[in-house]
């Protein structure tokens, strides 16, 4: 058990029989009354975020949250297919759950898959990953503009802001948290 003063920030804790991950925690001692802590916690299943208030004696059991590599092997329809490289099980995982947290993975790269009590709940991307630019539109000289953007589709079908000077087969280097273009490799 886990007092509600113990907490940190990513610790997971199960409240009223759904599991919260800790975002903030801030220990409040008013001049009258007692302590309590301001918490700010994030559903690991339905992704909403709530502020609740303890007080720093209450307990609540530590929820265990299991990250697996995988492989993700590929797609078929609305279901995701991934890879134990150990055992070679193969798990799948609907759309609803995955969200568009693939949009910058190819097929055969390794992921993190999240599960709580064996279901999985979300699945993380690698933080950067390499990709070819399949489609964009030339920059023209004279387009030197501070800042000057342009998209282009890289080759898992996302679409990325790039600089003018990026060509089509070029390769990028993309952070997958925000979409963003870092460099060309």
């Amino acid at each position: 058990m886990v007092a509600a003063g113990d907490f940190r920030n990513g610790m997971t804790v199960e409240i009223d029989g759904t599991v919260y991950q800790i975002i903030e925690f801030q220990h409040v001692k008013p001049g009258k009354g007692a302590a309590f802590v301001r918490t700010k916690l994030r559903d690991v299943m339905g992704g909403s975020v709530v502020e609740k208030t303890f007080r720093p004696t209450e307990k609540f059991p530590p929820a265990r949250i299991e990250r697996k590599e995988m492989q993700y092997l590929y797609t078929d329809g609305d279901l995701y297919y991934f890879m134990d490289m150990e055992t070679y099980e193969q798990i799948e995982i609907g759309q609803e759950t995955i969200g568009d947290a693939l949009e910058f993975v190819k097929e055969n790269e390794m992921v993190k898959v999240v599960s709580y009590q064996g279901n999985p709940f979300t699945v993380e991307p690698p933080l950067f990953v390499e990709l070819a630019v399949t489609a964009t539109e030339p920059g023209f000289k004279g387009d030197t503009a501070q800042g000057a953007t342009k998209p282009a589709t890289v080759e898992t079908g996302a679409t990325v802001q790039v600089p003018l000077f990026v060509n089509e087969g070029d390769v990028l280097k993309i952070d997958t948290r925000t979409g963003e273009y870092l460099s060309r490799v």
